[in-house]
């Protein structure tokens, strides 16, 4: 498994989204899932306190167990966990670090990132807490979800000598090619910033298992999605673009999925795709997924896409 550099981290290309830990999964589902990453050369773990009711980081540190120097941690603070645990003041972060240490049964969380942006809290506040943390051992590197190119241009300035974001984490896929458009892509390119795409299959779309016109396969996570939710993924013009994606993968005689992971790994800029997975199976697939593609398959993909 290739491997990228996010700050003084190396992270493998593919990781494993957490959010299926302690909701779709439980604690024997999550320990096959890590352990088949492991086995498969993924290293990159990302998980939030949110997740799974905060059980998440919980089933993650167990699972990881004596083989936590195998793997990259990385994990979230800022969202609401309850009416009074969100944010990004400096108290809270401190806090929140240390309860998700404790969770996960680690001393070091290695990529430490803001989950969403808090406009009430100066950034400058922010990340001075963050490099407390780092410099207490606590944290290796610190990233941020959900930032404009502004906010991550703002974040660069206020950070000064001190530490600053290694890595962004944003919606990126071939469905959803938003920073490409919005900035963030430039950003990152400018700052010297790691993407790291989450939905990058699309919430499923781009798995090959959604067909179409056909009936959502049971058990897939468009069919546990609420129909507020639903609805956006399953719109007549994500059908369509779907559609030419299967005919182009069944052209080039490549997996819909392996065209999904590989053209976002294409990007330079892209450190590691970040992908749930609910079995050993689908891990082991999801590893298994990159390859190179051409100059002219990736011109395809963009052409059919945009």
């Amino acid at each position: 498994m290739e491997q990228r550099t996010l700050g003084s981290l190396s992270v493998s290309v593919v990781g494993v989204g957490c959010n299926n830990f302690g909701s779709r999964l439980d604690q024997a589902g999550t320990d096959a899932v890590v352990h088949a990453a492991l086995d498969a050369g993924v290293n990159f773990f990302d998980t939030a306190d949110i997740y799974g009711a905060t059980h998440s980081e919980e089933m993650l540190g167990r699972a990881l167990g004596r083989r936590r120097d195998e793997a990259i941690i990385a994990t979230k603070f800022g969202m609401p966990i309850d009416d009074s645990h969100f944010g990004a003041s400096p108290d809270y972060v401190r806090h929140a670090c240390d309860a998700s240490l404790a969770r996960l049964g680690v001393e070091t969380i290695d990529l430490y990132q803001l989950h969403y942006p808090d406009d009430t809290v100066p950034i400058a506040d922010t990340l001075g807490a963050l490099a407390d943390l780092v410099a207490e051992g606590k944290v290796r590197e610190i990233g941020c979800s959900n930032l404009s190119a502004t906010q991550l241009r703002d974040a660069h300035a206020a950070a000064g000598s001190g530490p600053t974001f290694v890595s962004v984490q944003n919606q990126y896929s071939l469905l959803a090619r938003d920073p490409e458009h919005d900035g963030v892509l430039d950003a990152c390119d400018e700052l010297g910033l790691g993407l790291l795409p989450f939905y990058p299959l699309a919430n499923g779309l781009l798995t090959g298992k959604v067909r179409p016109g056909e009936p959502i396969p049971e058990g897939t996570r468009l069919s546990l999605m609420s129909p507020e939710r639903s609805v956006h993924w399953l719109s007549d013009e994500f059908q369509t673009r779907v559609g030419a994606l299967l005919a182009y993968a069944n052209d080039e005689g490549v997996p819909i999925l392996s065209l999904a992971f590989s053209w976002l790994i294409s990007h330079p800029r892209v450190t590691s795709v970040i992908a749930g997975a609910s079995s050993a199976e689908q891990v082991r697939a999801n590893a298994a997924a990159v390859r190179p593609l051409s100059a002219r398959q990736i011109a395809a993909l963009d052409e059919l896409t945009a």
